[in-house]
């Protein structure tokens, strides 16, 4: 049985490990399934290249993981097969500077924007209002085939 070189499908040997497992392991993603599904997406670049699920990853890649409202920047720093605790799995990699400040940067716009709650003047219906809504709706045809301006 022949092992595929390095970079083409199925990691090449034992230090390597399949691009989804690893985002699943450092708790980047829920389900490795969903890390596969936004690999596939195009929404995981390994070294500035684009990568598929068995992409085999090694310590000093650095991954571009653009799945949030921020694209987040991460330098591999070592592979676990297996999913750990949360300290554990930040052991995995680094996140540079330049990304932790624009994450940091969002939040506090998100943290000073507008809520969105305040924008809305009258909200929902209440029963007597969809009521009349329902009324009027069914029946807004005059006999004469003009539209009544309210029910009465």
């Amino acid at each position: 049985m022949s092992v595929a070189p390095h970079g083409h499908g199925a990691p090449a040997s034992e230090r390597d490990l399949r691009l989804d497992k690893w985002l699943w392991a450092a708790r980047l993603y829920k389900t490795r399934a969903l890390a596969a599904e936004d690999v596939l997406r195009g929404r995981v670049l390994i070294n500035d290249l684009p990568a598929k699920p068995a992409r085999a990853l090694r310590p000093g890649d650095r991954l571009l993981l653009r799945s949030g409202a921020t694209p987040r920047e991460l330098i591999v720093r070592s592979l676990s097969r297996l999913r750990g605790p949360a300290a554990q799995a930040q052991a995995l990699y680094e996140e540079t500077a330049a990304s932790r400040e624009a994450r940091e940067r969002a939040v506090l716009r998100r943290r000073e924007a507008a809520d969105p709650a305040e924008a809305i003047e009258q909200g929902r219906p209440t029963k007597r209002e969809r009521r009349r809504l329902a009324s009027w709706q069914r029946w807004s045809a005059s006999v004469d085939g003009l539209a009544d301006d309210a029910p009465e």
